[in-house]
């Protein structure tokens, strides 16, 4: 009885430990301020740090700072997983099949129509129905100048061939980059502050990185040629393979390597205590280059973050309540539930933030779109944490 009361008691105190997770819509708040004056009184900064990237046929293509920072958001979380776990994971079988169908078959499409509804034709007119927006070549592809492509017109801009496409387009596929991407990183927290079970939250990650390898690219394509978007294919791999599957076997060799050579007990309370803030700080970095590129148009239309969190909003709400109530239909228990439905409520924004970068460029609103996924996710999963912790009497213990 005295065991029951102490880990009741512990499972009640749950908070975010880190003053970067505590606070964390605090800080992504900040790093705009931050960017937005970057990019107003030196414009020049982010397009030189955006040149510095490896580039096929001429054309950029890794952009190198932004493949640093995201390098480093995704090994602490990679390095967390115990693929001995995901072995094991057929003991979990419901919850993680109802991730697994939430994410990949359902999450991807609604996000597509719901963007679509309000960017292409609710807000179309808000934005700007001329409104243009200069992305990336798909590198491998030599168009002439005044070609068109997907619903692009092929220019030159600063002697570089760019495709000019309509902006709330733009926008449209960054929530596409999003849609595709379920959350690997900061589900671990969400899960933890609902009092969820962090060992399946952990099994769910790792089958979700894996599932990332092969569908974020397939899907990305298809729903990308649906919006009449150019289809960088090769680029869409390479950041599957730089973003994803990297940091992944780095953090599963370096993982076996340590725990051999120190021990379990060290690995988790020294090494990972030092990765803790390293992800967040390196989210918040990519952020300030973001921002500051795109600081003047958003100092000349502030209303565009608006028109991009509503219809993000609406699919992060949609998304949440439908892995909810399916739980709740599947009989799982709260603290499986829990977890379940926030996984595929939450987005891989690092990934798709890398991903807009390199598919169409620092300056995109593709790029923007990715970023303000960032921008309201904090205080929503937050908001929807809460609604856990006062629902759970719903489920059966």
């Amino acid at each position: 009885m005295k065991q029951e009361e102490s880990a009741t008691c512990l499972d009640e105190t749950r908070t975010m430990s880190s003053i970067f997770e505590r606070y964390l819509t605090v800080w992504v708040g900040l790093c705009i301020v931050v960017g937005i004056v970057i990019g107003k009184f030196a414009p020049g900064l982010a397009k030189s740090l955006d040149g510095m990237a490896i580039s096929v046929g001429g054309a950029p293509v890794v952009s190198i700072p932004i493949a640093i920072c995201l390098f480093f958001m995704m090994y602490p979380i990679m390095v967390k997983i115990d693929f001995a776990s995901v072995v094991k994971a057929g003991k979990s079988g419901k919850p993680v099949m109802l991730t697994l169908f939430i994410n990949w078959a359902i999450k991807p499409f609604t996000m597509y129509g719901i963007s679509l509804l309000f960017l292409g034709f609710l807000f179309k007119g808000m934005i700007g129905e001329d409104a243009m927006d200069l992305v990336k070549m798909p590198f491998g592809l030599d168009l002439p100048v005044g070609a068109e492509h997907g619903a692009g017109t092929v220019v030159l801009q600063d002697g570089i061939k760019m495709l000019e496409i309509p902006l709330w387009r733009s926008y449209f596929a960054g929530c596409i980059l999003l849609g595709i991407a379920p959350c690997t990183a900061m589900v671990l927290v969400w899960g933890y502050l609902a009092k969820g079970n962090d060992g399946l939250t952990l099994v769910m990650v790792a089958i979700n990185s894996l599932a990332m390898l092969v569908l974020y690219g397939l899907l990305g394509g298809y729903l990308l040629g649906v919006g009449q978007l150019p289809i960088p294919w090769q680029a869409l791999l390479l950041s599957v393979a730089i973003y994803v599957a990297l940091p992944l076997v780095a953090g599963y060799f370096s993982r076996r390597w340590i725990i051999a050579s120190k021990g379990e007990v060290w690995f988790k309370e020294k090494f990972l205590q030092v990765l803790t803030p390293v992800t967040i700080t390196a989210l918040l970095l990519t952020l300030v280059l973001l921002f500051s590129f795109k600081g003047e148009v958003i100092l000349q239309n502030p209303l565009t973050i608006l028109w991009i969190s509503i219809p993000l909003f609406l699919q992060t709400v949609l998304i949440f309540a439908l892995g909810y109530v399916m739980a709740k239909i599947l009989g799982l228990s709260y603290d499986n539930a829990a977890p379940a439905a926030m996984i595929g409520a939450s987005n891989h924004f690092e990934v798709a933030i890398a991903t807009a970068t390199m598919l169409f460029g620092l300056s995109s609103g593709a790029s923007l779109a990715t970023v303000v996924g960032v921008l309201i996710e904090v205080p929503l999963m937050l908001m929807l944490v809460r609604f856990c912790n006062r629902t759970k009497l719903w489920f059966a213990k």
